[in-house]
C-alpha cells in the first residue's frame, strides 16, 4: 500500500502589526505531529480532513507527519519559525519513506528573517524527502512566490470566500495525489504574477469583480472536473487557481497571482496561467472599492432590513487585528442604537466582570486596549456602566462548514456587559475570530434577537451570520486591516504595483 505524508503549517502574518506571533500561539491553537493530528482534524472541515478522507477512499495509507495552525497575528519571531522547523524536520526524519506528500501551507507567513517562510519551509520539505510527488493546498490569501511553486508539484487554491470548501480541496489534493501515484496523470503547474494587490473589500469569488476570474478558472478545468477516472490527455487542465492576495504584509511576494496545473505540459500550464493572470490585470480597476464610512454606514443601516450584520473592516482578526477596536461600539453607544452587539477581546474587562458577578452593576472602560490604536482617532476606551448578564468559560463547538474549518473554539474568560443604551458588549480573554454563532449562543444570547450586530471580519464571518441576518454592511474603520491600503506605508512590496502607483493604470 502506498504511503503518503500529510503536513500542514497555517498562518497568516500581518506585518504592520506591532505584537509577533510566537510558538505559543501555535500551542494555543494546533501543534502536532503524528497520530495526534489524525484524531484532530480527520473529521474537521479541514483541508488536512480532506487529506484523509481522499485517501481512505483511494485505500492508501494516510501518514500524519506535522500540523501547525495559528491565528492570524503579527509577524512570526524569528526564534518560533526556527523552532517549528526544528520539528518539522524531527517529524520528516522519524517518518521513513514516503510515495507522496500533502501539504498544506496557508501561503501568507512571514517572519522577521524569511518573508516567504512557506517558500522556505516547502524548500526544505522538498529537501528532505526528494522527487516525490509534493501536492497541497493554499489560502487564496497566499501571497504566492516562486519558491512555493518550485517546491511542488502541484497547488489548489480554495474557490470560497468565506472558506467553506476546505475539505473539498484537500479531497480534491487527495484525489490527484491518488491519480498521480497510479501513473494516470503527472502534473505540472506554472503561475502568473500580475502586478496587482487587490483590496480585500473587493475578495468574494460570488460576486464581481471577481466573479468572471472565477469563471475563466471554472472553464479551463471544466473538462477534467466532469472526467469519471478516464484517460487524461497531455495538456488538460487538472486545477486552475486565483490567488488574491493578502495586501496587509508588506513583503516582496505581497499581491495576486494564478496557478494552472496540468497533466505532463509545462508549456500548456504557463499559457493558461497567463491568462488567468492577463484576466485580472485588464480589468484592475474593478478592484478598486468605494468605501463606506462609520458615520455613512450607521446612518444608512437603520433602513435596511434586519438583523444587519456590520462588518468591521479595519479591526478583522482573520486578517491578524487586536479584535479590541472600538469605532463601531462607539457608534453604537453615542447614537443609543437599541439591539446593537460587539464583541470585544479585553481580558482585564472580563476578569473584573467576573470579580462583582452576575447580575452587578459596574462602570467599566472596554476595549481599546492594544497599541495598535495609540493615536487613532475613534478607537479610545468606551467607559460606561454596565450590567453584567453572564459570564462563560468561552469554549464552544460549531458543526457546520465555516470560515477556517474549525470545530472547536476557546475565547477564554467571557463576560457579557449590558449599557442602559441599547449595547450589548461580551468581553473575551484571548482573541476570536467572529467564524461561528456559537460565539454568541454559548452564553445563552440569541444572534437573531439583536437589530445589529458588529463582526470583525470582511468576508469571512458572512457564512455563520447568513444564518440569522438579512443584511450585510461592509464599514471602512480604522485600524491594521484597513480597507483603505493608502494609510499603510510599504517599503518592501514590489514596485510598480496598481493601485499604488498611478503609473501602471494605463
Amino acid at each position: 500500500m502506498p504511503r503518503v505524508g500529510i503536513i500542514a503549517l497555517l498562518q497568516e502574518s500581518n506585518t504592520f502589526l506591532a505584537e509577533r506571533t510566537q510558538l505559543d500561539h501555535f500551542r494555543r491553537d494546533l501543534l502536532l505531529t503524528g497520530d495526534a493530528i489524525r484524531s484532530a482534524l480527520a473529521d474537521a472541515h479541514h483541508e488536512v480532513g480532506g487529506f484523509f478522507a481522499g485517501l481512505d477512499q483511494a485505500q492508501i495509507e494516510a501518514v500524519p507527519i506535522f500540523a501547525a495552525r495559528a491565528l492570524p497575528y503579527g509577524t512570526l519571531k524569528a526564534l518560533a519559525l526556527t523552532q517549528l522547523m526544528e520539528m518539522l524536520s524531527s517529524a520528516i526524519d522519524a517518518t521513513g519513506p514516503l510515495d507522496g506528500l500533502l501539504v498544506a501551507p496557508h501561503g501568507a507567513t512571514a517572519s522577521e528573517n524569511v518573508s516567504d517562510v512557506d517558500g522556505h519551509w516547502l524548500s526544505l520539505v522538498r529537501e528532505a524527502v526528494g522527487k516525490i510527488p509534493i501536492i497541497g493546498t493554499i489560502d487564496p490569501h497566499a501571497n504566492l512566490s516562486a519558491a512555493m511553486v518550485d517546491s511542488t508539484d502541484a497547488l489548489i487554491a480554495y474557490r470560497t470566500n468565506p472558506h467553506v470548501d476546505q475539505r473539498a480541496r484537500g479531497i480534491e489534493a487527495a484525489r490527484l495525489m491518488t491519480r498521480t501515484l497510479t501513473g494516470d496523470i503527472r502534473p505540472t503547474q506554472s503561475a502568473a504574477f500580475p502586478p496587482l494587490a487587490i483590496n480585500i473589500e473587493c475578495q468574494s469569488p460570488d460576486i464581481f469583480p471577481c466573479l468572471p476570474h472565477y469563471q475563466a478558472a471554472v472553464s479551463m478545468r471544466e473538462r477534467f472536473d466532469r472526467n469519471d477516472g478516464g484517460p487524461v490527455t497531455r495538456g488538460e487542465v487538472l486545477s486552475a487557481s486565483i490567488v488574491l492576495g493578502f495586501p496587509y504584509a508588506d513583503v516582496p511576494e505581497m499581491g495576486s497571482a494564478a496557478i494552472v496545473v496540468t497533466n505532463d505540459s509545462p508549456a500548456a500550464a504557463a499559457s493558461h496561467a497567463r491568462t488567468l493572470g492577463d484576466g485580472l490585470w485588464r480589468d484592475r480597476n474593478t478592484f478598486l472599492p468605494v468605501l463606506l464610512g462609520v458615520d455613512a454606514a450607521m446612518d444608512g443601516m437603520m433602513a435596511l432590513p434586519g438583523p444587519v450584520c456590520l462588518l468591521d473592516m479595519g479591526d478583522n482578526v482573520g486578517g491578524g487585528s487586536p479584535a479590541d477596536g472600538t469605532a463601531i461600539a462607539r457608534a453604537f453607544f453615542d447614537r443609543q442604537i437599541a439591539g446593537s452587539f460587539v464583541c470585544l477581546c479585553d481580558e482585564p474587562a472580563a476578569h473584573a466582570a467576573k470579580a462583582v458577578g452576575v447580575g452587578a452593576t459596574i462602570w467599566l472602560a472596554v476595549g481599546g486596549r492594544s497599541p495598535e490604536w495609540a493615536g487613532v482617532p475613534m478607537t479610545e476606551p468606551l467607559a460606561a456602566e454596565w450590567h453584567v448578564l453572564a459570564l462563560s468559560d468561552g469554549r464552544f463547538t460549531e458543526s457546520q462548514p465555516r470560515h477556517g474549518g474549525l470545530t472547536a473554539f476557546d475565547q477564554g474568560l467571557t463576560a457579557v456587559l449590558v449599557s442602559n443604551r441599547g449595547l450589548t458588549v461580551m468581553v473575551t480573554s484571548q482573541r476570536m475570530a467572529p467564524f461561528s454563532l456559537g460565539q454568541i449562543r454559548h452564553v445563552g444570547l440569541d444572534p437573531a434577537g439583536f437589530r445589529f450586530l458588529a463582526a470583525k471580519g470582511v468576508h469571512a464571518p458572512v457564512a455563520a451570520y447568513s444564518e440569522v441576518c438579512r443584511s450585510f454592511v461592509r464599514i471602512d474603520t480604522p485600524g491594521v486591516t484597513t480597507a483603505d491600503l493608502s494609510r499603510l506605508t510599504f517599503t518592501q512590496r514590489r514596485r510598480p504595483m496598481f493601485p499604488f502607483e498611478c503609473a501602471t493604470d494605463s
